[in-house]
This record gives C-alpha cells, sequence and structure tokens, in this order.
C-alpha cells in the first residue's frame, strides 16, 4: 500500500504567489481611475477570482482580463501643441505642393485653437446674495467668466441671452428651485453643465439631481478647494471634447501622392502619437472588435490593441486603403467603421473582449483611400474627403531634388560623397523612367541610380565619373527608357483617335482605333471595356448613324459592313463615359477618311444629340496629356470652372479648348 505524504510548507508558496497577484491586482483597481461603469465591472471580476480555484482555466482568463483592462489608457492623453506657425513649418518642411491639403488641416487646427482659447463661463444662481457674491469673487480669480442670478427665472433669462459652459445652481430658491433650474437648462442649453448647491444634503436630493442630468453635487458651507477642482474638472473635461470633435478626414488620391506621410505629419505638428493600421484585405469583423472571452484565444480588436500600446487615448489613427476592405462569410467590418468613425458613437464603442465602452471621440482618425466609390454609402457620409492630386514635372523635380535625392544617397552610403545630379538628369528620369501621378516610382529609380553609384565608387576601376551626374550617366546607369512619349511620336491616322481617362492611379492616355470590314451589322467591342463604355461606344455608332449626311457619310454604311472598336492594353480594365467624344471622333475619322491629329486628346460623355457632358478628374487628365507630350486638351465646356481653379503652371504647357457641342471640335480634331 501507497501512502501520500500531506504536502508541507513550501508546497503552499504558489497559493501566496496566487494571491500576491490578486492582491496586486486589488492595489492596481484602488490606482487606476476607471469610468465608474468599468470600475464595477473590473470589482466584479475581482471578487469572481477570489472564488475561483487557481488550476481552472477561467481563472487564467480572468487574470489576463483584468491585467488588460488596467493597462489602459482610461484619462492618459497627450497636450495638442495648436501653435499654427510651427504647424505650417512642419508640413512645409516635410513636403512639398500639397496646397489645399496643408490649407484644410491647418483650418482644423485654427478651430481647434478657438476652442481652448475661449474663456470658460459660469452662472451662479442663487437668492443669497453674499453666497452669490463670495462664489463670483472666487471664482474670478481662478480666470473664469463669472455672471449670476438672483432666481431661475432671471437664470434662464441670461441662458437665453448668452451661452454658459456651467451653471452653479442652489436648490431652494423662491419662483423657481434648482431641479426646475436643472430642467430648464437642459431645454435651452443641451450642452451646458449644471452643479447643484444646497445646504439641505440629502442622499435622496443628490440621486435625483444626478439622474436628471446634473454633472455634480455640492453642500454648503461650501469647501472652496473642492468647489475650485470641481468647476477645473469640467473646463478639463469640456476641453478634451472640444479638442475631440470635428470631422473624420480622409486622404483621395493616386498611390504615391503622401497620403500616409502627411498624417505622419499631423501627429508632428500637434505632438501626437501617430498609428497606421492597413485595412487592405480585411475580411474579418473581429479584426476591429476582437473576439468576446468565451472563445479560446479571444483577443480585443486591433484597435484597442493599438491604443493600449500607445498608452494614450487621443492619438492620431490612420486608418490605411479603407476603400480595399473586403466582406464574406465573416462579417462586413465596414459595418464596425460606421460606429468606430461616427463622432455620435465612437464615445461608446464596445470591443466585445473588453465588453465595456471606451471612448474614441477623442482619437483623430484618418483615413485613406485610391477611389471614393469602393466605400459603402454610409462609411463615405461620415467622412470629409480631401482630394489629393498627382504632381506636375515641376513639382516633381523638386520633390526629387530636395527631398527623395538626399534621402537616398544617405541610405546608399553616399552622403559624405559630392555627388551631383543636374536638374536635367533628374528630368530625363521623371519623363523617361516613370509614369505616375505620384512619386513612388520616381524614388525607387532614384534609389537604383544610388546603388549602382555606390557600386561604381567601391569598384577598383571606375567606368563612370561620381562627382557630376548628367544624362548620359541616367542612360548608361539605368539602360534604355522605360517610357517614350508616344503620342508627340506618333503620326496622324484614319480610324486612330487620342483620348484621356482618369483612374484610381491618376490621368492615363488612351488610344481608340476603329476599323470597318464585310459582315453584317455588328459592332465589335473589344479591349476589357466595362459596361459604361460598351453604352458610349453603341450611342456614338447611333449618333454616327444619324447624322451620316451632316458628316459626309453614306447613310447606308453599316448595312453590310461590321465595325470593330478596339483600345489598347486589352489586360488592363476600362470602363467609364469620358470616352464616350473620343470613340465618335474615331468612328467618323474612319467613315470619311480623314486622319485624326494624334497631338489632340479629348474627354467628355456623349449624348445622342451631340451634347458633350462634364467629366471629372481634370487635374490629373492635363497632367497626363502633359507627360505624353499633347498639344492640345479638348474638355467639356461646362468644366470651365474646373480649369480656371487650376494653378497657371498645370496649363501652361497644354492648350485647352473647351466645347458643348461634337460639331464644334470635329474640325479641329481631323485634317482635311
Amino acid at each position: 500500500m501507497i501512502f501520500f505524504k500531506k504536502a508541507d510548507r513550501p508546497l503552499e508558496e504558489p497559493e501566496e504567489g496566487i494571491s500576491t497577484d490578486l492582491e496586486q491586482l486589488e492595489k492596481r483597481l484602488e490606482n487606476a481611475q476607471l469610468p465608474e461603469a468599468v470600475y464595477r465591472v473590473a470589482l466584479k471580476e475581482l471578487e469572481k477570482l477570489k472564488s475561483i480555484d487557481s488550476s481552472m482555466a477561467e481563472y487564467g482568463i480572468g487574470i489576463n482580463y483584468l491585467d488588460f483592462l488596467l493597462s489602459l489608457p482610461w484619462d492618459k492623453y497627450t497636450e495638442d501643441n495648436l501653435d499654427l506657425q510651427r504647424a505650417e513649418e512642419i508640413l512645409s518642411a516635410e513636403h512639398y505642393g500639397l496646397g489645399h491639403v496643408k490649407e484644410r488641416i491647418l483650418e482644423y487646427l485654427a478651430s481647434r485653437t478657438l476652442c481652448l482659447l475661449q474663456t470658460f463661463r459660469v452662472l451662479v444662481v442663487d437668492d443669497e446674495v453674499i453666497a452669490r457674491t463670495n462664489l463670483q469673487y472666487v471664482l474670478k480669480k481662478e480666470g473664469y467668466e463669472v455672471d449670476t442670478a438672483e432666481n431661475g427665472l432671471k437664470a434662464c433669462e441670461r441662458l437665453k441671452e448668452k451661452d454658459y459652459d456651467l451653471v452653479l445652481a442652489d436648490l431652494k430658491m423662491d419662483k423657481m428651485d434648482g431641479l426646475q433650474l436643472l430642467d430648464a437648462v437642459k431645454r435651452l442649453s443641451s450642452s451646458t453643465d449644471v452643479v447643484i448647491i444646497t445646504g439641505y444634503a440629502t442622499v435622496g436630493t443628490a440621486v435625483t439631481a444626478l439622474r436628471k442630468g446634473a454633472v455634480n453635487y455640492l453642500s454648503k458651507p461650501i469647501d472652496l478647494n473642492q468647489l475650485r477642482q470641481v468647476v477645473a474638472e469640467i473646463k478639463e473635461r469640456r476641453k478634451h471634447l472640444h479638442m475631440s470633435r470635428g470631422p473624420v478626414l480622409c486622404f483621395l488620391g493616386p498611390p504615391g501622392t503622401g497620403k500616409t506621410s502627411i498624417g505622419r505629419s499631423i501627429a508632428h505638428a500637434l505632438g501626437r502619437k501617430f498609428v497606421r493600421m492597413s485595412l487592405a484585405g480585411l475580411r474579418d469583423e473581429s479584426e476591429l472588435r476582437g473576439h468576446r472571452r468565451t472563445y479560446a484565444g479571444a483577443m480585443p480588436g486591433r484597435i484597442i490593441q493599438e491604443i493600449r500600446r500607445l498608452g494614450v487615448k487621443n492619438p492620431v489613427f490612420m486608418l490605411d486603403e479603407l476603400d480595399k476592405v473586403g466582406q464574406d462569410f465573416r462579417g462586413d467590418p465596414s459595418a464596425v467603421l460606421l460606429e468606430v468613425l461616427d463622432p455620435e458613437q465612437n464615445a461608446h464603442f464596445v470591443d466585445y473582449y473588453l465588453d465595456v465602452p471606451f471612448d474614441l471621440s477623442r482619437v483623430m482618425f484618418i483615413a485613406t483611400a485610391n477611389e471614393i466609390e469602393h466605400l459603402p454609402a454610409p462609411v463615405r457620409d461620415r467622412l470629409e474627403v480631401v482630394e489629393f492630386c498627382g504632381y506636375t514635372e515641376k513639382e516633381k523635380l523638386t520633390i526629387a531634388k530636395h527631398f527623395i535625392l538626399p534621402k537616398q544617397l544617405w541610405e546608399h552610403g553616399l552622403r559624405e560623397k559630392e555627388i551631383k545630379v543636374d536638374d536635367k538628369a533628374l528630368l530625363i528620369i521623371i519623363q523617361n523612367y516613370t509614369r505616375e501621378a505620384g512619386v513612388r516610382q520616381l524614388e525607387r529609380e532614384i534609389a537604383g541610380l544610388c546603388r549602382k553609384l555606390a557600386r561604381l565608387h567601391l569598384a577598383s576601376k571606375q567606368a563612370l565619373p561620381i562627382g557630376s551626374i548628367d544624362e548620359d550617366v541616367v542612360h548608361d546607369l539605368l539602360g534604355p527608357p522605360k517610357y517614350l512619349h508616344e503620342v508627340a511620336m506618333a503620326k496622324h491616322r484614319v480610324g486612330v483617335t487620342t483620348g484621356v481617362v482618369w483612374n484610381a492611379f491618376g490621368g492615363e492616355i488612351i488610344f481608340v482605333e476603329a476599323a470597318k470590314m464585310k459582315g453584317d451589322r455588328q459592332l465589335i467591342l473589344t479591349g476589357s471595356l466595362g459596361s459604361v463604355l460598351k453604352e458610349s461606344a453603341q450611342t456614338a455608332l447611333s449618333y454616327v448613324r444619324s447624322r451620316a449626311e451632316h458628316y459626309g457619310i453614306d447613310p447606308d454604311f453599316f448595312k453590310d459592313m461590321d465595325i470593330h472598336i478596339h483600345i489598347p492594353a486589352g489586360a488592363v480594365p476600362k470602363d467609364g463615359p469620358s470616352a464616350g467624344v473620343t470613340v465618335v471622333l474615331a468612328l467618323i475619322s474612319l467613315l470619311t477618311g480623314r486622319p485624326a491629329r494624334r497631338d489632340i486628346a479629348t474627354t467628355g460623355e456623349l449624348t445622342l444629340s451631340g451634347r458633350i457632358l462634364p467629366v471629372g478628374g481634370v487635374r490629373e487628365k492635363i497632367l497626363a496629356a502633359q507627360r505624353a507630350g499633347v498639344r492640345t486638351l479638348v474638355f467639356p465646356k461646362k468644366n470651365e470652372v474646373d480649369v480656371r481653379a487650376l494653378e497657371p503652371e498645370i496649363t501652361e504647357e497644354v492648350e485647352i479648348v473647351l466645347a458643348n457641342e461634337l460639331d464644334e471640335i470635329v474640325d479641329l480634331v481631323l485634317l482635311p
């Protein structure tokens, strides 16, 4: 028979360790400045842990939950730096161009600054003259703007004349007591806080006042230190409330235009912490909202995890690639974003793991997207869109010279070497080795140039001079040009017209080719065309058939003929109505035998009556035309306002022609 000896005292040490863990959690709970509702939940969880055996799985889950709950920054903030001049200097130093974007950010900072500079207004309501006078004197010494009223009716009159941040009201007054005044204040000014003061303090009246919306309750004789503390806390809370209000900005534009980096600059200017979270490919709703603790391996959502990691409640939170959020059987993440991005809802955001509300209203959310059309309409409605446009060649040259080149030289160990890259050499890289709205590919090409220079510098025999980099050196190091100005180099052809379109990656030049052959009245469309573009081609053919005699075309041209319309780059999907004018000009050129000028690009939606309707992406299309060597660009007349709003340097290299009807541009585009 085998006997088990009773455990000696050393075997009880783990139990002591466990009790120590609970004691530490209890001390942390006592010292933590938790909201009242959260404190009650944490206290209840702690009491439950004390009655659970430490070997049970629920014990470890509870310990981890309490530890996470207490480690969140429930009341920790970073003070905002609202120096507008400093913010403007930071934005200018870290980004070139983007004037309208910087202006919008500075407007946001200016409005937040004004909210903080407003004087805190207090209205003291008491039927005793001495009490009113004493409170007014004390609060004025603290720097507050203080008015008084001898009863509730006078207080209501003052509230109609002026806005107040705080009302200090006596409970017992003639004509209207403090509780009646509290109801009146909530009707007249719902944003005004009310503190009830009385010499007849009872638990019942205190509970009644708090239930009706009072933020605090003070008893007479008033402790002046307590009064100062209460008013200061209310002022601080309202300050953070002002700072948290405001639109959620959505930076919309092509890749490489500085959307993410300017969000980092905003955090730098404000003095806040910055976090970026990519939403590309996000399909599981629990990634944002977390898992319930009943599941094995449950975790909080990524939003709460990032806030815990930063340790503050008001960071600049960038939701990158918002337009690439997916959805499947695991849920729709965009539904969670409705609560996160809505200022009216995110003050009570509930993560499934926490199961208690967490205030996200003081987080400055910034979203980025390439295409606004891919965002769900409810999410789009909660965003204020700030458009990021492509850069001109001059802007790219300045960015490359003052930002990209110094950075790449330093990263490739060439910082101390006397390497000078000519402006013409940089311009060659921009024109012949990149074709983009942003500067991401430009940075890659300059990085490749620096790598080759570093290798040449270390080689025993240097084949090329390192000191000065000109056009010839660029061609030798980077190889033959990747892109050519096909429009400027192309010949005028019958049935081939030049158009300009806009997509999520900026403006782009397209060519529309039309060919005819014997057949049975078929319209053949190729080139990965979308349904809208196919309808534009049908509209163009119908327009030409209806006005064939006007253009000198046989009215029965389509009787024994097939027409094939093709847009090259067939692997790239194309859609949209703005190629309608380009398609109809290609058909007229084909059927009249008149060559189309390749150095004139057109854009616009065509109607059956020949009217040209306005299009979007005006700036991007002009920049694309410049990159391709287009000399003249035709826009709808209704886009005149958009063209005039552009900077002069955008339009100085391209002639802009505005037209209402197709007949106005036929002789311009087609040669005799």
